[in-house]
């Protein structure tokens, strides 16, 4: 659409229960920008915002939450990135929608970056255009609070703070209320939204599961290499003494005095005083608090699953080299850094598992989120909860061959390949148009169907059925559970032995 055209064509208006929001066309998708959904002060529970009565400029996007330290661009080529304006009133929300008639499924994602960084539009393939356009859907992405504003326990501080370790947790059940409440007037069904993000995004959607607030308000979940296992693991305890280191460096007494200084100089101060207790085992929070609010992870809290959520249909899935996607390790083989017995066992394995890539792939090979996924299908599925699996193992033709990076999927299931110039390869269309064709029938009908038929099954206890997406689009049972069993407990050496081998990280 030319520039005329696109001015001359009407703002669509659509009123909210808080109040009426203007956005803009973009073709053939009306586009909502930064429409706030909630407010909250330093530490405390969200509310929602008031209402207002002249129409709301919803054409630009609101601000992001501000981060523990400055962002520094890098890896723009496999990740490309945007950074936008940091403010502390950072509850807002994005939509896309193909226009306010009708009862289309609806689509709310959840950013990477952990519980610490990212934003809802972090990367350019974010952009829910495609997906609402080609998918006849209405997507809608969430910015929420990070870091210590969102997940720092100062539970024994008083009542105002007992849910401040899952503040974040709270800011999300507060935008899926907001989806409930407003997203018919765009042409969304409420009965029917599916809840998805990547890695620390696809951790809030298991987070979201031991929410017992947000029952109800969604319907389905995609976890996109969100089973991280304790990289993310819980807090454990409250951040009691952070937080009083935290007011000596600033000479200032109580959680008040926390909500005084500027977020620059409680930034600071944390940056100083935490990492001298983590490295004790102290809780220094910037990950959910197990309590009443949020149960905790099912694989290793007491809670375990909850019933009320066990039927909710989950994908979960990884990528093949996930983090080691971003590493070189070309000029270093097999033979260097293996023992013969080493090999002796692991090739077999990687054979059998991965026919047809070369031994030296298996250098590549992530456990770190494959490794925990496994287990966390299989106890999903013993506890009767329906699971469909999936691993991204699209290979690049980018510095002389790349695995499947972490975040490499975002891409092809949003549409937006285009955005993404390494995404744009060979066959990467047809590929992206199956991924994309699961990811919408699992939103509209809780199963997926990538070759437009079933196809695809739900794992079991005893058998994890894994759609493959590649080159080479297939299902599998348990085709690489000894490989991983096997790999995980030498791939930290390993990379420890690429490292010293001249191995370099990209970006």
């Amino acid at each position: 659409m030319d520039f005329q055209s696109f001015c001359s064509v009407p703002a669509p208006l659509v009123e909210t229960v808080r109040g009426p929001v203007r956005g803009c066309r973009e073709g053939d998708v009306e586009v909502f920008k930064g429409i706030p959904y909630g407010r909250a002060g330093r530490f405390r529970a969200p509310e929602p915002v008031p209402a207002w009565k002249e129409p709301l400029d919803a054409t630009s996007y609101g601000c992001v939450c501000p981060l523990l330290s400055m962002e520094k661009p890098g890896g723009e080529l496999l990740v490309p990135h945007r950074y936008w304006v940091q403010n502390e009133d950072c509850l807002n929300l994005n939509v896309w929608t193909p226009g306010s008639r009708g009862k289309r499924p609806v689509l709310v994602w959840l950013h990477g970056g952990g519980y610490f960084a990212g934003s809802s539009i972090e990367q350019v393939a974010y952009e829910g255009g495609n997906m609402a356009r080609l998918g006849d859907c209405v997507v809608v992405s969430i910015n929420h609070r990070l870091n210590i504003l969102g997940y720092f326990d100062l539970s024994e501080f008083g009542a105002a703070y007992e849910n401040s370790g899952n503040a974040g947790g709270d800011d999300i059940v507060l935008a899926l209320r907001w989806v409930r409440e407003n997203i018919a007037a765009f042409g969304g069904d409420p009965d029917n939204v599916t809840v998805f993000g990547q890695s620390g995004g696809g951790a809030k959607v298991t987070t979201l599961l031991q929410t017992p607030a947000a029952d109800g308000l969604y319907h389905r979940g995609v976890v996109m290499s969100g089973v991280i296992g304790p990289l993310l693991a819980d807090s454990a305890g409250s951040a009691r003494e952070c937080a009083e280191a935290m007011m000596a460096e600033l000479n200032v007494s109580g959680v008040d005095g926390l909500e005084r200084v500027s977020y620059a100089q409680l930034a600071a101060a944390y940056n100083k005083v935490s990492p001298a207790l983590k490295a004790q085992g102290k809780p220094v929070g910037c990950t959910p608090s197990p309590n009443r609010f949020y149960l905790g992870d099912p694989l290793v809290s007491a809670a375990g699953f909850r019933e009320e959520t066990v039927n909710i249909p989950l994908m979960v899935g990884t990528v093949y080299a996930e983090f080691l996607g971003f590493m070189n390790s070309t000029s270093v083989t097999v033979e260097e850094l293996f023992s013969p017995e080493e090999r002796e066992e692991l090739l077999p394995l990687f054979r059998a598992a991965y026919p047809g890539r070369p031994d030296g792939d298996l250098l590549a090979l992530d456990t770190i989120f494959r490794s925990p996924t496994i287990r966390y299908i299989k106890a999903r599925a013993a506890r009767g909860g329906r699971v469909f699996s999936y691993l991204f193992q699209q290979d690049f033709p980018i510095n002389g061959g790349s695995k499947a990076w972490h975040c490499a999927d975002i891409p092809f299931f949003f549409h937006n390949r285009e955005l993404v110039p390494v995404c744009c390869f060979p066959g990467a269309a047809a590929l992206e148009e199956r991924m994309f064709r699961a990811l919408l029938s699992f939103a509209r009908t809780g199963r997926p169907q990538a070759d437009g038929e079933d196809g695809w099954s739900e794992s079991t206890p005893e058998k994890e059925y894994t759609y493959l997406f590649g080159p080479d689009c297939r299902q599998e049972v348990n085709f690489d559970h000894r490989l991983i069993q096997a790999w995980e407990p030498l791939s930290a050496e390993m990379l420890e032995r690429m490292t010293r081998s001249g191995a370099q990280i990209q970006h």
